[in-house]
C-alpha cells in the first residue's frame, strides 16, 4: 500500500512526459522527408483477371433454334447494351458465345448473362429469364420425374398431366403461390425463383408426382405461402 505522502502513478507519468526532451530537429526533418503513403486506385474489372478475356458458351438444343432466331434482338439488347458483354451465335458449333469487354462494369455480369441465355434455352420466357440479369438471388433448379419416382408408360403420362392440370391450372397455381416460374419439358422440370420459393414449389410438385390429389397440395401450399408471407 502506498504511503499517503507518495505521489500517485498518474502524477508520476505526467512528470515523466513533461520532463521528456522535445524531438531533435534532425528527427523532425527525417519525419517530414518520409515518402507519402502509396495510394492505389481500384482495379478495373478487366484488370482483375490479368487483362485476360473471359468466355462462356451455352449450347443451343435443336428445338430452341427457331425461338432463339425469333427472339434474338430481345436477348442481344440487354446483354450487349446493359451488361456490356459481347455475344454472338456460332452456327457451326451450335452455341451462343459470350465474352467480357474492356468496359464491362462487373466481372459477374458474364455469368449472369450465361445464366440468362441458359434459362431461355430451357424454355423460360424472355420476360421471366431477364430477371436473372437484374436480381442476384435467383436460381434455376432442374430435376426429372424419375428422380422422385420411377414411372413408365401411361403412369408417367398421368403424372405429367397431374403436374400441369387442366389447361395448366395446377402449374399456374403453384407458380403464383410460390412466386416462381415452372417449365415442364417432357419428364424434366425446371424451376426459376429464389432458393426458398424453389424449395416450396419443388415439394408441391413432388407431392403431385407421388400421387397426392391436387386439392390436398393446394391446401398445404396455402399454409406454406401464408407462413412465408409472415416471415418476409
Amino acid at each position: 500500500m502506498a504511503s499517503p505522502g507518495a505521489p500517485s502513478s498518474s502524477c508520476s507519468m505526467e512528470i515523466e512526459a513533461a520532463g521528456a526532451p522535445p524531438p531533435s530537429p534532425a528527427a523532425a526533418a527525417a519525419a517530414a522527408a518520409a515518402p507519402p503513403r502509396p495510394h492505389f486506385e481500384a482495379l478495373k474489372p478487366h484488370e482483375m483477371s490479368d487483362r485476360r478475356v473471359q468466355f462462356r458458351k451455352v449450347p443451343v438444343p435443336p428445338h430452341r433454334f427457331a425461338p432463339l432466331k425469333r427472339c434474338w434482338m430481345e436477348i442481344y439488347t440487354p446483354v450487349y447494351d446493359q451488361m456490356k458483354i459481347d455475344i454472338r451465335m456460332n452456327l457451326k458449333a451450335r452455341k451462343v458465345e459470350m465474352k467480357t469487354r474492356r468496359d464491362t462494369p462487373d466481372v459477374s455480369n458474364l455469368q449472369k448473362c450465361a445464366d440468362f441465355v441458359h434459362a431461355f434455352m430451357l424454355g423460360f420466357d424472355i420476360a421471366d429469364a431477364i430477371a436473372l440479369l437484374r436480381l442476384d438471388d435467383l436460381y434455376v433448379d432442374s430435376f426429372e420425374i424419375k428422380d422422385v419416382k420411377t414411372l413408365r408408360g401411361e403412369h408417367l403420362s398421368r403424372a405429367i398431366g397431374r403436374l400441369s392440370g387442366k389447361g395448366g391450372k395446377t402449374k399456374f397455381a403453384i407458380e403464383n403461390a410460390t412466386r416462381t416460374r415452372i417449365v415442364i419439358a417432357d419428364s424434366k422440370i425446371h424451376i426459376l425463383g429464389s432458393f426458398v420459393n424453389i424449395k416450396v414449389a419443388r415439394d408441391s410438385l413432388c407431392s403431385l408426382i407421388l400421387g397426392s390429389p391436387a386439392g390436398k397440395v393446394y391446401s398445404k401450399l396455402r399454409a406454406v405461402s401464408a407462413r412465408l408471407a409472415e416471415r418476409y
